[in-house]
């Protein structure tokens, strides 16, 4: 039982609820990080966090609105919808055009999915959180290997990198 009467989560939930997106959030990051990208581990953790505690922060918003009056029109699904607004601002902010081409569209998009990670987690729904961490890292890893054998080969680019990103 939380300490606050009026409060939806524990202490113990709490940490368990931040801590999967700081651990998923980091698996993704790790991808990030590994490919040299200029948002990596702490970012994409960061992200994760944050999205899972403003998702935690509404639930308690809500309770409160519902017990100060029956007439509230309090509505949580509001913050989700500002969190990965913001989330993605931030992935935006990774996509650069370099002469003809585009650079950290992978990267800006690992944020925004870091983001919807962060809110299944702070929801508490982990299995949604762990499905969607494993298959962006198996778009991240397994496309990318595959990219780049396919395309780089046939392109002459041949950079070991995993594309433009």
């Amino acid at each position: 039982m939380p300490d606050n009467p009026t409060a939806v989560f524990d202490l113990l939930q709490l940490a368990e609820r931040l801590g999967i997106a700081v651990l998923l959030g980091g698996v993704i990051g790790l991808d990030r990080e590994w490919h040299d990208r200029p948002a990596g581990l702490r970012t994409h953790i960061l992200v994760s966090l944050a999205s899972a505690l403003f998702t935690m922060l509404s639930f308690e918003l809500f309770l409160m609105a519902e017990e100060a009056s029956d007439s509230s029109r309090a509505d949580p699904v509001r913050v989700v919808e500002a969190v990965l607004t913001g989330v993605a601002f931030l992935g935006a902010g990774t996509i650069i055009q370099a002469s003809r081409r585009l650079e950290g569209v992978t990267t800006g998009a690992s944020i925004w999915l870091v983001g919807a990670v962060g809110v299944a987690a702070g929801g508490g729904f982990y299995e949604m959180a762990v499905v969607g961490t494993t298959m962006a890292i198996l778009v991240l890893t397994g496309l990318g290997f595959l990219e780049r054998r396919l395309f780089d080969r046939r392109q002459g680019r041949g950079t070991g990198e995993d594309g433009p990103d």
